[in-house]
């Protein structure tokens, strides 16, 4: 088999780290195994280490990638449209707007496509604390807190209580709680 070109290799290596980046998030970064991972981007196992030393390093990429597109309103946890640029009342309904489609039964069910706050957070508590994909991480979650501020508070309760519901929503989907928790959190960041 001949070699592929530059372009194709750049490629295959954006395909992977697309792919680790959702699977990740559905699936956490241990549940995933190298070998599933380039199955399901379409590509040998062999591969892998062409483009990446090793999986750690991947999930570095993979979480920077994760958090790419938030902020540009192509994504259901998009927090692009908070407000934050706006007048007082407009920022008011983008940030309740943005609330409703954060806690949805929607945004619950794609874990795949869905927010890298809550889809990473156990793995990055079990993750090296001085990785690279635990600052990104941390860089994400200050980014996500800053959006959600308004002139009284930091954003920190908001972000906490929006990202909580859905990990607890998550975790007991198939169950009316779900949907509850859903609401309860809803109705109180919106308050």
């Amino acid at each position: 088999m001949g070699r592929v070109s530059k372009e194709q290799a750049q490629e295959n290596r954006r395909r992977i780290v697309d792919t680790a980046s959702r699977l990740f998030r559905e699936q956490g970064t241990a549940g995933v195994s190298v070998a599933d991972l380039m199955k399901a981007a379409g590509l040998t196992h062999g591969g892998f280490y062409k483009h990446f030393d090793s999986k750690e390093a991947l999930v570095d990429e993979a979480t920077a990638r994760a958090f790419d597109g938030v902020g540009t309103g192509d994504r259901p946890d998009d927090d692009s449209n908070t407000g934050a640029d706006t007048g007082e009342g407009a920022a008011k309904d983008a940030r309740r707007a943005f609330v409703e489609n954060y806690l949805s039964p929607e945004h619950r069910d794609d874990m795949a496509g869905g927010c890298p706050t809550a889809g990473l957070a156990t793995d990055m508590a079990r993750g090296a604390t001085g990785s690279a994909a635990r600052h990104t991480y941390a860089e994400g979650v200050r980014e996500f807190a800053r959006r959600m501020a308004d002139d009284d508070d930091d954003g920190l309760v908001r972000l906490s209580t929006m990202v909580g519901a859905l990990i607890l929503a998550r975790a007991v989907n198939g169950d009316p709680l779900s949907d509850a928790l859903l609401a309860a959190a809803r109705a109180e960041v919106s308050a």
